[in-house]
């Protein structure tokens, strides 16, 4: 009896199994893309190990013995059983998508339209996960990403969506009281900034400011744009976003905008993929699909787009 701990070896039993199958050592060593001499020694130590011939030999080809042919069985069945399990393995993934994007594009840009997708491609299951942290596309765990940036990854493959811009948005009951805000930054205003410091430097300095902006001129300091931008429908405060992204509330009236400047630092959303995923026919669908929707949405955009001054962001002196 061969006990577990005496189990043969994958590579001998896999190296039996297609001699078995197709007859002869030279043809199951071209499937295996190795030699005539490593199948038989294979099949030879795993005929030691269970202490059993399996073939008889002849100069051409090899004949199952009794045994041989018991075991052929179920080694063929269980092969079988194994590939086809690979097959649906590959096609269930082919149906699923899984993408990682930053959490205001996702939920303020994409989730709005991914029920269009779905109708053009009900038979893949998209799953989306919101992450402001650039999420590791090498290992499996996502199939693409949308992210801000310059386009240049190493070993993905990208596609521009839309530009990175933002302008000073908020309610419009707070339009008239904020009507100086293009002024010295340093001034007070009835109601504070909203969004992120280094984003309203940046547009200041499109304005030819180039000095700090007091700490009391900002609100609650928020974790994401969307955030910023559901406070300044609140009344909360004037937020600084992308006219872009946030168009459905800018066409709605439930914001406006603050100011006319609209900036952009350089970057722009990008869909990305890994570059031996470029066949892949989920993402090829998705990335189709994905280019229509921002190319609809940069057209509309245009006058923003239009008049938006590029102001690169000021890097810290090397020390």
């Amino acid at each position: 009896m061969v006990s577990d701990r005496r189990f043969p070896s994958l590579s001998a039993i896999r190296a039996f199994e297609a001699a078995a199958r197709l007859g002869s050592f030279a043809r199951a060593a071209q499937e295996l893309d190795t030699t005539a001499a490593s199948v038989s020694y294979h099949v030879r130590r795993l005929e030691q190990q269970i202490g059993v011939g399996l073939f008889v030999r002849h100069p051409n080809h090899v004949i199952l013995t009794r045994s041989g042919d018991i075991v052929a069985r179920e080694a063929i069945n269980a092969f079988a059983a194994l590939r086809a399990s690979f097959v649906q393995a590959q096609q269930a993934n082919d149906m699923h998508l899984s993408l990682t994007t930053l959490p205001s594009l996702g939920t303020s840009w994409l989730t709005p339209k991914l029920g269009r997708f779905r109708t053009l491609h009900p038979d893949i299951a998209l799953e989306l996960d919101l992450s402001a942290v650039a999420e590791d596309l090498s290992g499996g765990r996502y199939d693409a990403a949308i992210r801000n940036g310059h386009g240049h990854w190493p070993g993905l493959r990208t596609a521009e969506l839309l530009p990175s811009l933002f302008m000073p948005m908020c309610a419009p009951s707070l339009r008239a009281g904020v009507s100086d805000l293009g002024r010295d930054p340093r001034q007070p205003l009835p109601v504070p900034l909203l969004g992120r410091p280094d984003w309203w430097s940046l547009w200041y300095r499109a304005l030819g400011f180039d000095g700090a902006i007091p700490p009391d001129r900002f609100g609650t300091q928020l974790s994401a744009e969307y955030l910023d931008i559901a406070a300044a429908i609140a009344g909360q405060g004037v937020a600084l976003g992308s006219p872009i992204l946030f168009r459905n509330e800018l066409d709605a009236g439930r914001l406006v905008p603050a100011h006319d400047l609209v900036v952009g630092d350089g970057r722009a959303f990008w869909f990305t993929y890994p570059a031996a995923r470029h066949d892949s026919r989920k993402i090829a669908s998705f990335r189709q699909w994905l280019c229509a929707e921002a190319a609809r949405d940069v057209d509309a955009a245009r006058g923003f787009i239009r008049r938006a001054v590029i102001i690169e962001p000021q890097t810290a002196p090397a020390t």
